[in-house]
């Protein structure tokens, strides 16, 4: 062992919070005055976490990077729970494995606020609040590369049914560089069964072995963390499950997401027979490997029926063929039977839209419940009847059994608006299919989802609440593997008795549900992520129906407030922050109502996709938007802390409900009167982690971090201030 190195570890529990974190090492300069080392770069960051009935066991392995040119001597924090217990903790220093001890909390406090007021970097005081350990990590060899490992385990709180973990990524903000690799896996194992696995957070990919285990990834390279890894599990014995999330903001709005998930092994018995028709545009311009994508596609369908399904084959260009006069049963050799039918489909001719949805239409059983068709085009209208309020009328009055018709929009050469409102007057959605990707794969991907129908027909009813604005408006049915996420806003609180109906197997099914609406703090990604279904839905009809002042006014003052800012609302980052949303949608008005303009091409088929998406986000999208060339353009004068969003204004974070005619006390950064106002509101640290120049409000009161200011309070001005 090196007896050179020399590690210290101590045990931090500042302020009793209960967040995670990963660990971060700021460099030390070697004398007490000297200014500090660049940040080190962190090659990769792997997290493997295993819960086992709510005892979560974590596994953390960095390593990081001293790119200046001499050895550094570092401070390694960790933020972990104030009730987690450490297991290990070790160091990698010339391929040897060294340990670190426990130390006094008191003294590691001093030393960390020390810390801060010598670095002057406010982004460390997110973490303040935290408990934490602190180890003094030498060398870090120039050059070189540093590897520490830490395992803890907690015990996870079940909460009505939910279980949450977090593991706070966005200390990773302080690399240098991107990381190479950030990695995090959790196996799940229960006794009860498993529901809904949700990450409002992070995109995961959910595999799920059996009622009972499962296993989530999330995988990313060449990035930089700037999110708190957030995971929720639901567990309930029910066919179906139900659980809820609620929360309470400043201005004393409610908001709630609900997850209704069916159990992963449903029996046969369960699932409803479904009767679908398939109706394909082999027209000309689906000539080549558009076709062949296509015919593949359709195999994967036909192959995935299950026995007791009803079925027909519709292709059409300027003529109409039918694989039968009408639905018949997915029998070994009826489907042997429409193989062969699809293999001889040619790509010919032009494009009869209407009377191929006529057609399908009329086959289709208006009795059962779980009866879709899905369409799939390339081009528009060219034969037959070509006007498109023609095509709708004609399918909405031959559709009064309120049959699902999903819609695929194959390449750019399709009218986006139509299809949009094909699928919504339709009761289902819409889907495109981009020249890059493979018709096959995302109509198969699609027709996975849908293949094993529970529940159609879903509605939902709360005792002793009152719900409002609610998204999806519409909600959609529920099948095998699949899960639902409903957000809303509520008035009052307590328990509920919740109703969840539909149509089954049985004929008509009814759940019942005992849930609380108790607002919980933790649950802070509601509102943005509720206001982002909102906003995408409101912008979505702009588009759609055409010019609404009042949806506008609504638009603008959500994007504002919560900083959802894309190709839609980006004025709002050049706008003077003293404005009001009234104000500020008068500019707005004619950018978003030129949405209506584009109904055809690669542009309208953007805005399809990206307001389809924000209809059903799962997580708040970061400030920005996806370009001409299909590339994420980030927005770096917007970021959210909290549930409040900020706009950098010549280096000045302004909170975006600030308007400029509130008291405002102006406070020195890093000064006595800085910290003791940090110590007495510990959540603020968030605020000022935003920079050195911040306005925010606290209790009806703009506060102002900047380098002028008060440098002390007296306890009586803080109590003031603190007193709203």
């Amino acid at each position: 062992m090196k007896r050179s190195c020399i590690l210290t570890l101590v045990l931090v529990l500042i302020f009793g919070s209960n967040a995670l974190a990963d660990g971060f090492i700021i460099p030390m300069p070697p004398r007490p005055h000297e200014p500090f080392p660049p940040n080190l770069s962190i090659k990769y960051h792997h997290v493997d976490i295993k819960i086992d009935n709510q005892i979560a066991q974590t596994a953390v392995d960095q390593v990081f990077i001293n790119n200046y040119h001499r050895d550094l001597e570092g401070t390694y924090i960790f933020p972990i729970p104030a009730d987690a217990s450490i297991s290990k903790f070790s160091m990698f220093i010339g391929g040897e494995e060294i340990r670190g001890e426990v130390l006094d909390r008191r003294e590691a406090r001093r030393i960390y606020e020390d810390i801060v007021r010598r670095k002057k970097d406010p982004a460390l005081l997110e973490y303040f609040k935290d408990g934490m350990f602190k180890a003094r990590v030498y060398p870090i060899p120039a050059h070189g590369e540093t590897r520490i490992k830490l395992d803890y385990s907690e015990i996870l709180k079940l909460n009505g049914g939910i279980c949450g973990y977090r593991y706070t990524l966005n200390t990773e903000k302080f690399s240098r560089d991107p990381l190479q690799s950030v990695k995090v896996t959790v196996q799940i194992n229960s006794n009860q069964p498993l529901k809904s696995i949700y990450s409002p957070s992070h995109n995961i990919k959910i595999d799920k072995e059996s009622d009972h285990k499962a296993r989530v990834t999330y995988v990313e390279e060449n990035t930089r963390p700037d999110k708190d890894f957030l995971l929720y599990y639901t567990v309930s014995e029910d066919d179906i499950g139900f659980n809820l999330l609620p929360f309470e903001d400043d201005d004393h709005q409610r908001y709630f997401l609900a997850m209704i998930s069916p159990q992963a092994e449903v029996p046969a018995d369960k699932t409803l027979r479904k009767d679908i028709i398939f109706i394909l545009d082999t027209s000309g311009s689906m000539r080549g490997e558009k076709i062949q994508q296509a015919k593949g596609a359709l195999r994967f369908c036909l192959n995935s029926l299950n026995s007791d399904d009803r079925f027909n084959v519709i292709d059409f260009d300027d003529q109409i063929n039918s694989f039968k006069e009408g639905l018949v049963r997915a029998d070994h050799e009826n489907v042997k039977e429409a193989l062969k039918f699809v293999e001889k489909r040619e790509a010919e001719g032009g494009t009869n839209i209407n009377d191929a949805l006529l057609t399908g239409l009329r086959q289709i059983s208006t009795e059962n419940k779980a009866s879709f068709v899905i369409f799939l085009t390339d081009g528009l209208p060219t034969v037959g009847v070509t006007d498109i309020k023609n095509i709708l009328r004609n399918v909405n009055d031959n559709n009064k059994s309120h049959i699902r018709i999903f819609v695929f929009g194959v390449g750019y050469d399709v009218n986006a608006h139509f299809l949009d409102k094909l699928a919504e007057d339709n009761h289902a959605t819409s889907d495109y299919v981009s020249p890059d990707e493979d018709i096959e794969v995302k109509v198969g991907s699609f027709y996975k989802k849908v293949s094993h129908p529970i529940l159609t027909d879903i509605e939902l009813s709360f005792s002793n609440v009152e719900t409002h604005d609610i998204y999806p408006k519409e909600l959609p049915d529920i099948f095998k593997g699949s899960q639902l996420l409903i957000l809303g806003k509520y008035k009052g609180q307590g328990n509920s008795r919740v109703t969840l109906s539909g149509s089954s197997q049985e004929a008509k099914d009814r759940f019942i549900y005992e849930v609380n609406f108790s607002p919980d703090e933790k649950n802070d990604f509601i509102p943005k992520l509720w206001a982002t279904r909102r906003v995408g839905y409101f912008i979505d009809e702009l588009r759609l129906h055409g010019d609404n002042q009042e949806l506008i006014d609504e638009v603008v003052r959500l994007s504002k407030k919560y900083g959802i800012i894309n190709q839609y609302t980006s004025f709002l980052v050049d706008a003077d922050y003293r404005l009001t949303a009234r104000e500020l949608s008068m500019d707005a008005a004619p950018k978003i109502s030129a949405l209506s303009e584009e109904q055809v091409g690669a542009g309208a088929v953007s805005q399809a996709r990206t307001l389809g998406e924000a209809k059903k986000a799962a997580q708040a999208p970061m400030p920005g938007y996806v370009d001409s060339r299909g590339e994420f353009k980030r927005i770096e004068k917007v970021a959210q802390a909290g549930t409040k969003t900020f706009f950098n204004k010549n280096g000045l974070w302004v909170d975006s409900e600030y308007e400029g005619e509130l008291e405002t006390i102006k406070v020195k950064s890093y000064s006595d009167a800085y910290f003791k106002l940090l110590s007495k509101v510990p959540e603020i640290g968030k605020y000022f982690a935003m920079g050195d120049k911040v306005i925010f409000l606290l209790n009806g009161k703009a506060i102002e971090i900047s380098d002028q200011g008060k440098t002390d309070f007296t306890e009586s001005e803080l109590k003031a201030l603190l007193s709203g």
